[in-house]
């Protein structure tokens, strides 16, 4: 069919059409341009570091502690325990203050420490804590259970290669990766729902939830619970975490993995592996 339009009026067309083109290819490619990249994970800590921390969880002295921890109930004879340490040594990460802050470069969190599940002969089980000092990885913390282990495997199923982390405050255990942050357990499900959330909006929710708690800020300055640093693990448990299962503070120096300075919890359970002192249990949070 000819088309009897003025040349005018179909170049008028032609370019209406070519606009609107643009227009919607312009519009489609918005998002992409200013979508953040996601976070990039924490460095994980060295290979020699992790088999160092297995070793020192699964030496006899702290074997002997496990023994003392296993039995402090009565639910089994000290001489009966025979603890073991089952499985990989895990790292352990915890919500960033760099990321709540609100740094779209900073990884969603940081080393903590490492863990090593430990069960006794009837079944009980309890998490190693292990840091590095200047020198060596030493144990500085037995707690109940085996949630450190346990949800860096359910993490790894339901995000493979993703960072399993916690946000200590509510005792709450995700998995992030790329631009998803899933939840692992019930306090996480009511921090962001079933099915997850994004980056943007996770960090959107801990910046108004935390970001008046920083180090150097008002709040932290009078060492009160539930901010972040040593100073809030230190105050006790006047917000939803348990002071006495708060992570170390990792900070990464050499090849043998990060030094840590312990939290006032994590020390005290030091003392009482190198002193051979009574275990004191560090009993986590009950879910609500």
């Amino acid at each position: 069919m000819t088309d009897r339009r003025p040349l005018h009026s179909r170049r008028d067309a032609s370019r209406a059409a070519a606009a609107g083109a643009l227009t919607l290819a312009l519009l489609g490619l918005a998002p992409l341009a200013h979508a953040a990249p996601p976070p990039a994970a924490p460095a994980p800590p060295p290979a020699a570091g992790v088999a160092a921390a297995h070793e020192a969880a699964s030496a006899p002295s702290t074997l002997e502690t496990l023994s003392r921890f296993f039995a402090r109930d009565g639910a089994v004879a000290r001489s009966a325990a025979h603890p073991r340490i089952e499985g990989a040594t895990v790292p352990v990460y915890t919500l960033s203050p760099a990321f709540v802050a609100g740094g779209h470069d900073a990884a969603i969190a940081q080393l903590d420490f490492l863990a090593s599940a430990a069960v006794s002969a009837d079944g009980q089980k309890a998490s190693v804590w292990t840091v590095r000092t200047k020198d060596a990885w030493k144990v500085v913390n037995i707690a109940t259970g085996d949630d450190e282990t346990r949800y860096a495997a359910e993490g790894a199923h339901r995000l493979t290669g993703g960072t399993v982390f916690r946000e200590p405050q509510i005792n709450a255990w995700y998995v992030q990766r790329g631009d998803r942050v899933l939840p692992l357990d019930e306090d996480a499900v009511r921090a962001i729902g079933d099915k997850g959330t994004t980056v943007d909006a996770y960090r959107d929710r801990v910046r108004k939830a935390y970001g008046d708690k920083l180090p150097g800020s008002a709040y932290a300055k009078k060492g009160m619970a539930g901010g972040f640093g040593e100073n809030a693990a230190a105050a006790g448990s006047g917000a939803a975490g348990s002071g006495a299962d708060r992570p170390a503070t990792a900070a990464p120096e050499g090849d043998g993995g990060p030094p840590v300075t312990a939290t006032a919890a994590t020390a005290a359970g030091a003392a009482a592996l190198g002193l051979g002192l009574s275990v004191v249990a560090a009993r986590r949070l009950r879910r609500r």
